[in-house]
């Protein structure tokens, strides 16, 4: 009896090792088939970075105009929109810092070796899938903004829109999903939380339009100084330029440094195509593609300055 029960525990031993090995090497093959979605994750995601760290680079000032196809004025206006701006940061920055997130966690686990790619690998998973539904969700959101609010075409937001949701198919795609209950269960949480958030964000920086009609940029409240005065009749007197756009936050922001008698001395271009006093001809033939641009002895120089810059560039010693 007791050589029964040794014989028996023997065999389960060994269909348990024979079991073993062959989930063992059923994912040892499986983990190869999925290489290929863990690459095309992470040059979608790359092309998303590029994307979203040039409008951020541009934002911040550290890159020239980009050519936007489609238009430039399109783009300009819904990235200088009030729905392009999070926490003080352009938004593109936080939708690079999530590709960011997908490159690496498509990758590592190729690189690891041994039980950490192991573990890593399925939790990779998780996190692409829920990362990828939280950025296609509101890449989506954002194209209704753009479409029924700012009512402007931007080809770099509808790109990453784009790549997010190619993203979050691939990532379904990849993923071992055993318990089908537990994947639809999570992402449609996800879903519904950033929708939710989405909604609310977008809802609260939903400005009522300042502009006083159409085509007319919003009156100038600040009131000048002596200095701004001085410094806004010498950049007019040397031939300094503003191009500008009536519904560009930008360049109100610009004219608020100046005030409303010096900005009434500047020489200001209305650029917009449905603006009042439209020169748009001119600003295509000068190549202007953001708001504010400033021409300062021929040369163009995009963005909002500071006054001790435009002093600066313009020669100004008072």
């Amino acid at each position: 009896m007791a050589l029964l029960r040794e014989s028996a525990h023997c065999l389960l031993l060994v269909t348990s090792s024979r079991l073993s090995d062959r989930l063992s090497s059923s994912r040892r093959r499986a983990e190869p088939a999925k290489r290929w979605v863990r690459v095309a994750l992470a040059a979608l995601a790359t092309v998303g970075a590029i994307d979203t760290g040039s409008i951020t680079l541009k934002r911040w000032g550290w890159l020239g105009a980009l050519t936007c196809p489609g238009g430039a004025e399109g783009c300009d206006k819904v990235l200088n929109s009030a729905w392009g701006t999070l926490f003080g940061q352009p938004l593109s920055l936080f939708g690079f810092l999530a590709y960011l997130a997908v490159v690496l966690m498509a990758l590592l686990p190729l690189v690891l070796r041994g039980d950490l790619r192991t573990r890593l690998g399925a939790l990779s998973w998780w996190g692409l899938l829920l990362t990828s539904t939280g950025m296609a969700v509101f890449s989506l959101l954002l194209m209704g903004v753009m479409v029924l609010k700012i009512q402007a075409f931007c080809f770099f937001c509808v790109l990453s829109a784009l790549l997010s949701v190619a993203l979050l198919v691939l990532s379904l795609i990849g993923g071992d999903w055993g318990d089908r209950g537990q994947l639809l269960f999570r992402t449609i949480l996800v879903a519904l939380v950033v929708g939710l958030v989405g909604l609310g964000w977008a809802a609260a920086v939903d400005r009522p339009e300042v502009v006083t009609a159409r085509g007319v940029p919003p009156a100038v409240l600040s009131a000048s100084t002596p200095e701004t005065l001085a410094l806004a009749e010498h950049l007019t007197s040397s031939g300094a330029v503003m191009y500008s756009a009536y519904w560009c936050p930008h360049c109100h922001e610009q004219k608020e440094l100046f005030g409303k008698e010096a900005t009434a001395k500047l020489k200001v271009i209305e650029c917009a195509p449905d603006g009042r006093n439209s020169q748009k001809a001119l600003c295509d033939s000068k190549g202007v593609e953001g708001f504010p641009t400033w021409e300062i002895n021929g040369k163009l120089d995009a963005g909002v300055k500071p006054l001790a810059k435009l002093a600066e560039l313009s020669g100004y010693r008072g």
